[in-house]
């Protein structure tokens, strides 16, 4: 309150030097105003005062508010000052020189008039600031830990995915690898000299051996690797007769005939030496097997010899005999290379027995070890023209007798890519 003839009491501390330094200021012009009324003492006390305040003020911390001071505002107390002699416009009181000049002294000060502070906004928004701060460094710290955990724990299997981890993962096996061998080149037998050699020495085994075996010899024939090989060579062991093939020349002999030895002879008949000699051991070997005895029925017979036996069979069955006899020069007993065998066990049994025995059976499973075959089989009539005759054997020599019997051949027509010979052609 303000009285009578005396200075304005201040509502609050100053908080500043500055501010003090205003208040003492304004004190002392009140007092210069006043001074017909307070006197010497009174601007000495106001002086004091001011700034035994602005002191407290300075060395008083302020107090603690809840506001953030975002900026400040520096104002000027507001007073109503007159233009009294004494009467001054100093910058903190911006609307002294608004006064009429009749106001009263006691009206130049008034309750509202504050000393000027800085204004301190509230501290809320940077106090939200923070709490929002601190909440998003929270989630993120309790992110990062739960990241880490997860990366840290043993993942979780379901049901489906522990089974597929217990099956074992079916075993692919790898498909074989075909072994690869590199063919030797094709060769003409004719070139080679071994076999030539054999060939012009009349060593037809030999010949055989030197082109690399039964088989390779059959190849050859039939791929045309061999041109020197004549399959109508009467005296080569791989000669071809049948119904489209006769003997070259048509009465031919061969060169030497030899009584098996150690063979029964039923009739004195002769073969070529080389299959003399087979047929010995193939009865030898029979007979060491407990298969029992083989005897020679039929060796060679001549062209003339033929011309009679065929006809007694015409005689018999007419244009049938073909099935059962060959024609005078078609006949492989002219080559001097087969043989009819009979079983006989004492005495002697027909050739149409022959199948039936033990004998025979050993023949089907053995003959070729010792260079035979036999020639005319079951299901070959179409092939070869006659019908089977079990106890009709050819030599052939071990070596194509074993490509003939590998191969499952039934006929020498087959086994060397000739055309089939059911019938004569004339």
């Amino acid at each position: 309150m303000t009285e009578p003839g005396g200075l304005a009491t201040p509502r609050a501390a100053p908080e500043t030097r500055r501010a003090a330094r205003a208040m003492r200021e304004e004190a002392e012009r009140r007092a210069r105003a006043a001074g017909h009324v307070v006197g010497e003492d009174p601007i000495r006390r106001a002086s004091f005062d001011a700034e035994r305040a602005a002191a407290e003020a300075v060395s008083s911390p302020p107090a603690p508010t809840d506001t953030v001071p975002l900026f400040t505002v520096d104002t000027a107390p507001v007073l109503t000052i007159g233009t009294g002699p004494a009467a001054s416009t100093a910058p903190l009181v911006e609307s002294a020189a608004a006064l009429p000049p009749s106001e009263p002294l006691d009206t130049l000060v008034t309750e509202d008039a504050t000393p000027a502070r800085h204004v301190r906004p509230r501290r809320l928004p940077r106090r939200i600031a923070l709490v929002a701060g601190l909440a998003t460094g929270a989630a993120l710290l309790l992110g990062s830990s739960a990241a880490v955990t997860a990366m840290m724990a043993p993942p979780v299997e379901s049901p489906d995915t522990a089974l597929a981890l217990t099956v074992a993962p079916p075993t692919i096996q790898q498909l074989p690898v075909p072994e690869v061998k590199e063919s030797p080149p094709a060769a003409d037998l004719c070139t080679l000299s071994t076999f030539t050699t054999a060939l012009q020495a009349g060593d037809d085994e030999g010949a055989v051996v030197a082109a690399g075996g039964g088989e390779a010899f059959r190849a050859a024939v039939v791929e045309g690797r061999a041109p020197c090989v004549d399959l109508s060579d009467s005296s080569r062991i791989w000669t071809v007769l049948d119904k489209h093939r006769p003997a070259s020349p048509v009465d031919y002999r061969p060169g030497s005939l030899v009584l098996p030895d150690g063979v029964r002879n039923i009739e004195g008949g002769a073969l070529r030496a080389d299959a003399a000699g087979a047929l010995s051991a193939m009865v030898t070997a029979a007979r060491d097997a407990g298969a029992g005895e083989l005897a020679l029925e039929s060796g060679f017979r001549s062209y003339q010899t033929q011309q009679v036996t065929y006809g007694r069979h015409f005689a018999e069955r007419g244009e049938r005999a073909d099935l059962v006899s060959a024609r005078p020069g078609y006949s492989e007993h002219q080559l001097g290379l087969s043989a009819d065998v009979v079983a006989c066990a004492g005495s002697c049994t027909g050739l149409d027995e022959l199948a039936a025995s033990p004998q025979g059976q050993w023949v089907v499973d053995h003959a070729w070890e010792h260079g035979w075959i036999v020639r005319y089989v079951e299901g070959a009539t179409p092939v070869t023209g006659y019908t089977p005759e079990p106890w009709h054997l050819r030599y052939v020599g071990p070596e194509l007798a074993k490509a003939y019997h590998d191969g499952g051949w039934t006929s020498l027509e087959e086994f060397f890519g000739l055309e089939a010979a059911p019938n004569y052609l004339n």
